[in-house]
């Protein structure tokens, strides 16, 4: 007999740093990672695109309208196999909403004093996408 895990969940990330090099974060209103800082960003929905998902939960979560860029890597965590993108921001006000307490653009002496999901600062660092001032 053979064991059928549970089946994975395909999520999407938006990396967005300002003109100064600030990252922007959400701090996470529900699980996981309730109360946590994150990247925005969420599940991406039957017969949708990374890049339509990666725009309505940015979107959703911060007020910004995004251009989705490069994918700068994935990470699991749990079941969530997660998809990070490099965004631009088009337009929008930044705001929190939907799955977001808080949202706010950081720099690095912020982040570092900030509770953060589980992993995120070692991915980041390892992908040169900290804060950059």
């Amino acid at each position: 007999m053979s064991a059928i895990g549970p089946v994975p969940v395909r999520c999407v990330g938006g990396i967005l740093h300002d003109q100064a090099g600030r990252l922007l974060l959400v701090r996470r209103a529900n699980d996981p990672g309730r109360g946590l800082w994150s990247i925005p960003g969420g599940r991406v929905e039957p017969g949708e695109t990374d890049n339509a998902a990666l725009i309505r939960e940015m979107r959703e979560e911060t007020g910004l309208v995004v251009r989705p860029g490069a994918l700068v890597g994935h990470v699991v965590r749990g079941r969530y196999e997660i998809h990070d993108y490099i965004c631009e921001v088009e337009g929008g006000f930044l705001r929190a909403g939907d799955d977001a307490a808080e949202v706010r653009w950081v720099d690095e002496a912020t982040f570092v004093a900030l509770a953060l999901t589980d992993g995120l600062a070692d991915t980041l660092r390892g992908w040169e996408m900290l804060p950059r001032c």
